[in-house]
């Protein structure tokens, strides 16, 4: 049996709602992201930043993955 972290589990994906700084409208983020681009004007909209994994675990980089960690930790 393979132990994966509950985090990478997409059947615990949640989504928020979150305002676009520039124009307003509204931009879901599901709970695997940190940022998603706005449909109506192309801005990147950040979520609140939380800590997670990748700011404690010694291992998270090795977990997530290289890219998958360069991206939670806004590097793309």
């Amino acid at each position: 049996m393979t132990v994966k972290c509950p985090g990478q589990d997409m059947r615990n994906l949640r989504v928020s709602v979150h305002k676009c700084p520039a124009c307003g409208a509204e931009v879901e983020i599901f709970s695997d992201e940190m940022s998603a681009r706005c449909q109506k004007c192309g801005e990147k909209v950040q979520k609140e930043q939380v800590p997670s994994c990748i700011d404690w675990c010694a291992s998270a980089r090795q977990c997530l993955g290289e890219e998958r960690w360069k991206q939670l930790r806004g590097e793309d």
